[in-house]
């Protein structure tokens, strides 16, 4: 595993020694098995791995420890109360990255995140074994307006109010995931942490992500412009994942996940063309992107949902507006440092890029 870390945390300190079961959820997802790997290279014996199909094959953690007898595979599906006490049975730290990511339909949304994660916190009421509960979120929850510190995005920003009047299925049941574990902690005592990526990067996800533009209208539209974009490159963000799972003492904490020296859009844009596809793309200032999501947005509200409100200020706020990002909680609370570079980090997700367009 690229730029792995096993000094973090000193072992006898961890809330979890390395024979203690591990319960990783969505194990087999672009970040899941990442977590799985670090959690391997960290000397973790009993690491158990839920995924919905059987013979789901996680290939970057059978690359990285082939035939590793810690990995435990289970298959079975959130949405049964059965299965996710089979899941969570004696376990002392879970990993909860299962959610629901490409559906457009809020009841789908809420069915995959909300409903899923309930029924994972009630087992292990029933279990009361568990000592951490690792709800990975998203930058996604955030609104981006009225900014306590100004441009910097940090843990303190509010989060987006009433997300299913912008069309955003997935935010939704981000914030009511992230509500709901912190209900449970408040009433039952949960012990959870709570982390939220920024845009995930590396070989494996080729797509660009939207804060850097759209290709909805059959033309690339570049909308970042001078934006910074908050990537984490995706071992060094499940690094951060697996360290807020093992350092006692930070219950009930946030911590969103980005790296260091964080590229302009118009800087990976630029890379991206040069070093993995050349494409055509056309700038769009941001007062122009304003007034576009301002006049989608008014007349999806005048044709009563009929033109759906997928371009809208409250996403122009969230992802074209612009700030800066500071990963200096991360750093401070939880001992984070960034292991994989952001030079290196691009070089190799560019080069998986250029890798797919040769074989296209």
């Amino acid at each position: 595993m690229e730029g792995a870390s096993t000094m973090n945390i000193e072992p006898e300190l961890r809330l979890a020694g390395p024979e203690d079961p591990i319960l990783v959820t969505g194990a087999a997802g672009f970040i899941g098995q990442r977590v799985v790997a670090n959690l391997l290279t960290r000397g973790f014996r009993t690491v158990r791995c839920l995924a919905r199909r059987p013979g789901t094959r996680l290939t970057f953690v059978n690359e990285s420890n082939p035939g590793s007898p810690a990995v435990e595979m289970i298959y079975g599906n959130l949405l049964s109360k059965e299965d996710c006490q089979r899941a969570v049975r004696q376990v002392k730290v879970i990993y909860h990255l299962a959610a629901g990511s490409g559906e457009k339909s809020f009841a789908d949304a809420y069915l995959n995140s909300v409903v899923t994660t309930r029924n994972l916190v009630v087992a292990c009421q029933a279990e009361r074994c568990l000592r951490r509960f690792v709800n990975v979120s998203s930058f996604a929850v955030y609104s981006n307006r009225n900014k306590p510190a100004g441009r910097v995005l940090d843990e303190s920003c509010p989060i987006k109010e009433r997300p299913e009047r912008l069309g955003d299925a997935y935010a939704y049941a981000k914030i009511k995931q992230d509500e709901l574990v912190m209900e449970y902690s408040q009433k039952h005592g949960l012990p959870y942490v709570l982390l939220r990526p920024g845009a995930v990067y590396g070989p494996g996800k080729r797509a660009i992500t939207g804060r850097v533009g759209i290709d909805t209208f059959g033309i690339y539209l570049h909308l970042g412009g001078f934006n910074r974009i908050p990537f984490s490159y995706v071992d060094n963000c499940a690094d951060a994942i697996v360290l807020a799972g093992l350092k006692p003492g930070i219950e009930g904490r946030v911590f969103n996940v980005v790296d260091d020296d964080l590229p302009r859009s118009f800087e990976f844009l630029r890379m991206f063309k040069k070093k993995a596809k050349p494409f055509r793309s056309i700038y769009v200032p941001h007062f122009a992107s304003y007034l576009l999501c301002y006049l989608w947005e008014k007349y999806a509200d005048f044709s009563h949902g009929q033109l759906p409100p997928v371009f809208n200020r409250g996403r122009w706020h969230a992802e074209w507006k612009g700030s800066d990002y500071s990963n200096r909680k991360l750093k401070d609370e939880l001992g984070w440092s960034q292991k994989v570079s952001t030079h290196e980090g691009m070089k190799l997700y560019l080069a998986d890029c250029r890798l797919e367009g040769i074989h296209a």
